[in-house]
């Protein structure tokens, strides 16, 4: 499975929803270091099928910017059932399945 575009209303709605876990990667397309760390999600969500991670071009949805206060890109959200329990910027690997199950499990 690749990143799925989705819009800020799309992600909204699933957060709504108090989907068990919600994963958004934030880019902008012209950033590099937002290149990189998507090759490198997708290689995650590959090796561990059951995960699903969204991915929002936060220069078509400055509010989901502001309403989740993005201080930079590329940035990871991981939501569990609704709310905010993770935000990642830096990316020197591929970050680990545990990051996920650890961060869920821990609040």
């Amino acid at each position: 499975m690749m990143l799925i575009e989705r819009s800020e209303g799309e992600i909204t709605k699933r957060l709504e929803e108090k989907d068990e876990l919600v994963i958004v990667f934030v880019h902008t397309p012209l950033c590099g270091t937002c290149k990189r760390a998507a090759s490198m999600l997708t290689i995650l969500e590959q090796t561990y099928e059951e995960l699903e991670i969204n991915q929002l071009n936060i220069n078509q949805y400055p509010s989901f910017a502001q309403t989740w206060q993005i201080q930079s890109v590329p940035c990871l959200l991981i939501f569990q059932k609704g709310l905010g329990v993770e935000r990642r910027y830096a990316f020197q690997s591929i970050p680990s399945p545990s990051l996920i199950t650890s961060t869920i499990h821990n609040k």
